[in-house]
């Protein structure tokens, strides 16, 4: 018979192993953990729109369409496509066989609901649906949709708009019934199903949908946490606590190379499509100088940041639109020439005082407003401050938390600043967005974007022409001659498209991520246990 004393100590050890197994909810030690930068906004697929909650949407939902490589829109639930020769009826043909995560089969009812109930809502993906019209009320450019049988679905449109399709990319499919609870418990088609979100704790858990259509993720449990802190994050990477981190805009250059030489860690990078750009307000002094505009931009010198300070984790930039895009034009290239800089500051009558070196041209410093926390931005900003002083043009750096920066700069409340965009800019539609005169933000609309305040109505005219064709060789002439107007009149200098950079331990393989940095690649990526 055993010993008492040996009884206790098998029931320590019992008890220490179930401690061990349970910690944090069942099989911890097996749960794949991603992070994201930032906490998203909300859960709500048809009101999320920062990158944050857009990115957890691509795993828990499916749209109708979604972007391939070369940005173009393809079928995701939809099969097929077909828009009428009017432009004005889009007709979606939808694949068998999709469930939602409650084991309701998707069917056109499910499509229909969502964009009747988008279009009901005051939710931000609602505003797009709709154009102010002459007395400033608001009509939308969908007037009707139809279920003809579960696998059809017909939009109809009040006239032909050619933005239909990219705003509904980013418009999962709910099903019937759901949009009120969305927000508390989403439930897409997506390869995960939602399981719980700890807001406290900045933590959603999800978990792989067997039944999903395009096959079952190797990721059985997922766990995406959001860790704002660059040290934090290059911790719990060292730590194993962490095993992939896609596109983390917090790590610098340096902390990539670092992790690069962590014998448990490997670093991928794949080509980019988002952008990092300047900023200008062309109604600012003396900003609204078209030629102080060119005299920054022949002063930065973009090579060689994106060479040494960067390490090669991003390319020049020459187009708000990636290189891929079917419309892409690079129009007047800014190539480092600080001489040709102070030629153009001279011709503008901000001539050098004495003219023998880089003295002042202005009477006060350009304020050169930043959002904080993020090492890279500090680091480069500096660079291009340096810069600009050597052409005498002083600059004042001034940091702002995001929350504080964004509505300033919708006020017009910048002379300049820098900021990425993430997703938008790869449609040719998003000029219009950019530096249409009609989409300067004001107070009682401040969710525009044309944060520049550019206006040039032979700009205005072409994007107007361009949007509302649906001649594909005709759409694409127009935006070439905007983009070559913009790069001329440079309301934003397009700086560099980061790389996207993963980090990853050692066990990960099959990983295979787009230029936009769709977070779906977590759906295919191969996984050994830890």
């Amino acid at each position: 018979m055993l010993s008492r004393r040996v009884v206790a100590l098998f029931f320590v050890l019992a008890c220490a192993a179930l401690i061990l197994n349970c910690k944090g909810g069942g099989q911890q030690s097996q749960t794949f953990v991603t992070v994201l930068d930032s906490n998203p906004a909300t859960l709500d697929p048809l009101d999320g729109t920062d990158a944050s909650s857009f990115r957890l949407q691509q795993l828990i939902f499916n749209s109708l369409l979604k972007k391939n490589e070369k940005f173009e829109y393809v079928g995701d639930l939809a099969s097929d496509y077909q828009i009428t020769d009017d432009g004005k009826t889009v007709t979606f043909t939808l694949h068998d066989g999709v469930t939602f995560h409650d084991g309701r089969p998707l069917t056109s009812a499910d499509a229909k609901y969502t964009i009747d109930s988008l279009l009901a809502s005051d939710k931000k993906k609602a505003a797009p649906f709709s154009e102010t019209i002459q007395g400033g009320a608001n009509q939308p450019y969908i007037i009707a949709t139809e279920t003809p049988d579960p696998r059809t679905l017909v939009v109809r449109l009040r006239k032909p708009w050619s933005q239909l399709l990219p705003n509904l990319v980013s418009v999962p499919v709910i099903p019937q019934g759901s949009a009120d609870t969305q927000k508390q418990n989403p439930v897409g088609s997506g390869p995960f199903r939602f399981v719980r979100y700890d807001e406290s704790q900045q933590i959603v858990d999800l978990q792989a949908y067997d039944k999903h259509w395009q096959g079952a993720p190797a990721i059985k449990d997922l766990r995406v946490r959001a860790i704002l802190d660059a040290n934090t994050l290059q911790a719990e990477l060292q730590s194993g606590r962490v095993d992939i981190v896609s596109g983390a805009a917090n790590l610098s250059p340096d902390s990539y190379k670092f992790l690069a030489q962590d014998s448990k860690l490997k670093v991928d990078q794949f080509p980019g499509a988002n952008i990092v750009y300047l900023g200008f307000n062309c109604e600012q002094a003396p900003l609204n100088n078209v030629k102080v505009r060119q005299a920054i931009a022949y002063a930065v010198d973009r090579e060689s940041i994106v060479r040494d300070l960067l390490l090669g984790q991003a390319h020049v930039a020459h187009s708000i639109l990636p290189e891929a895009s079917w419309a892409y034009d690079a129009g007047q290239k800014y190539t480092y020439d600080p001489a040709h800089a102070k030629q153009l500051l001279d011709e503008a009558g901000f001539r050098d005082p004495d003219g023998d070196g880089p003295r002042n041209r202005f009477d006060k410093p350009i304020v050169f407003k930043i959002s904080a926390g993020n090492a890279a931005v500090s680091q480069f900003t500096s660079v291009i401050q340096n810069s600009l002083k050597s052409i005498g043009v002083p600059v004042e750096i001034e940091t702002l938390e995001t929350n504080t920066l964004i509505p300033q700069l919708n006020l017009g409340q910048f002379q300049l600043t820098t900021l990425r965009w993430i997703g938008g800019n790869q449609d040719p539609i998003f000029l219009r967005d950019l530096f249409h005169s009609a989409e300067i933000p004001t107070p009682a609309r401040n969710n525009t974007r044309n944060r520049s305040r550019y206006r040039n109505p032979e700009f205005d005219r072409l994007l107007d022409e361009a949007v509302n064709t649906t001649d594909r060789e005709k759409a694409r002439a127009l935006y070439v001659q905007a983009q070559q107007i913009v790069a001329r009149d440079v309301p934003m200098l397009p700086l560099w498209y980061p790389d996207v950079m993963v980090i990853s331990r050692k066990g990960v393989g099959n990983i295979k991520v787009d230029a936009s940095n769709d977070f779906s690649f977590l759906r295919s990526v191969a996984i050994e246990n830890k």
